[in-house]
């Protein structure tokens, strides 16, 4: 099973949080509808900026911890290396996550023909 290690940030970079997760997208919705009790409105954790992939639960802990003692100025390099303008990259696997649920219907296929 695929686990995730992942950096997320409010909209005005202040706060910068490393966590791990075997469901990134329910974890990430689970963030945009945290009620804002901790956080005002900006400072709710609800851009990914930053994330890995891993096979097995060890490594993707080991990461974690590697991560979760960064300096701060560390976890931007890592950022700003991979993702240089911090785009929300939420969308991208939003988009992922749909089009590898749904079944393609509406592909051709074409003969193939040697010349």
């Amino acid at each position: 099973m695929k686990k995730f290690v992942y950096i997320v940030t409010d909209r005005n970079r202040k706060s910068l949080h490393v966590g791990m997760s075997s469901d990134l997208i329910k974890t990430l919705d689970f963030y945009k509808q945290m009620p804002s009790l901790f956080f005002d409105c900006g400072e709710q954790l609800t851009r990914l900026v930053y994330f890995e992939e891993f096979k097995t639960e060890a490594q993707a802990l080991s990461r974690f911890k590697v991560i979760s003692r960064f300096t701060r100025m560390q976890k931007e390099r890592m950022v700003r290396a991979c993702n240089p303008n911090w785009i929300d990259l939420t969308i991208g696997l939003d988009f992922e996550h749909i089009i590898s649920s749904k079944k393609l219907t509406n592909q051709v296929n074409l003969p193939f023909i040697l010349s």
